[in-house]
């Protein structure tokens, strides 16, 4: 049919009907809010984090507590990150593993205190005194003078994602990029009972400089080098597909896209392609760069919603955003 009988501005009338005929909508339970907690904050502390307009570092009590606010406005998952002490950290991320690290902590407060889906961000970086995801050895033939150990990092990895599931942690979700490190975790998991702990995979974790806010925040820069060797070129699209397809025969529950809004290709490849959950990483760069344009004038807290709605319309189901607490806290979304 063609105009006149065909009028596409009859579904755009107004905001009844346009709220009725929309494909895709943003929900509450599709955030997962990523939430930093420091060792070295004590009581009610906060710590503001200059790379991250309206974010803060945690203690555990303040972190606990506004969750729980979050969860009182709508929020249904939550994924954790940790700071440990500077002192604390060595070669091998000895604090990433302990029963009383500083998330594994948090998990369990959390875990008692909320009603959340806890999720666990499983890494060496933030813990090792190098900065990099696996433990590191010299070698003249890599670009910067290390190497990157795969599967010696295997095992501390796997260590890793059990102490957070005997923590209490629901989804465990492992974003070194090794190769192979689904099928150790899984059947680390599985041998101490815990098989019903699922697996979220940073499946296809590009090597962005969207990260940068993140690993301010985080203080999880590495001191030497780059993650190159490991996180996914930029301009690969079809290895994403390789990546994802492992993590499945590997045994992971959830995969994801890292960033988000640069790599909306290859969510919507991804989602195209498998049946699993997909989750899409709303990354800090993503996050600072509107907050910034926002401060500036140059847009509005429209943006916000218009670039999450983006992400759900390329195929993923939940989304990583820092975000949440302003969507949540100020009703944007229902």
């Amino acid at each position: 049919m063609e105009f006149p009988t065909t009028r596409l501005r009859r579904l755009r009338k107004n905001a009844k009907i346009r709220d009725i005929v929309r494909e895709t909508k943003l929900l509450k339970e599709d955030l997962i809010y990523p939430i930093y907690f420091k060792e070295d904050l004590q009581g009610l502390e906060k710590e503001e984090i200059s790379s991250l307009p309206g974010e803060f570092r945690y203690s555990l009590d303040s972190g606990v507590e506004f969750a729980k606010e979050l969860e009182s406005k709508g929020l249904k998952s939550i994924i954790v990150f940790g700071i440990p002490k500077e002192e604390t950290k060595d070669e091998i991320a000895s604090p990433d593993y302990s029963a009383t690290g500083i998330v594994q902590k948090a998990i369990r407060r959390l875990k008692n205190e909320t009603n959340l889906v806890i999720i666990s961000d499983v890494c060496l970086c933030q813990y090792t005194s190098h900065g990099h995801c696996g433990l590191i050895k010299e070698n003249e033939d890599t670009d910067d003078g290390i190497e990157i150990l795969n599967d010696e990092s295997l095992p501390y990895i796997a260590k890793v994602a059990l102490s957070h599931a005997e923590a209490g942690a629901d989804i465990v979700a492992p974003s070194d990029m090794m190769d192979g490190r689904i099928k150790s975790i899984r059947e680390t998991l599985d041998e101490n009972g815990y098989y019903n702990v699922m697996i979220m995979a940073y499946s296809a974790k590009y090597a962005s400089a969207f990260y940068e806010p993140f690993r301010v925040a985080a203080c999880s820069s590495p001191h030497l080098g780059d993650r190159k060797s490991y996180q996914m070129d930029p301009g690969n699209a079809v290895e994403a597909i390789r990546e994802c397809e492992l993590d499945v025969v590997e045994g992971c529950d959830f995969l994801m896209v890292k960033p988000a809004l640069p790599y909306l290709d290859v969510v919507r490849m991804v989602r195209d392609e498998f049946m699993l959950p997909l989750v899409a990483y709303n990354v800090s760069g993503e996050y600072a760069m509107i907050m910034a344009a926002i401060e500036k004038g140059f847009l509005t807290e429209r943006a916000i919603t218009e670039s999450l709605l983006s992400i759900k319309r390329a195929g993923a189901d939940l989304i990583i955003t820092n975000f949440a607490p302003y969507l949540l806290l100020n009703d944007v979304i229902e």
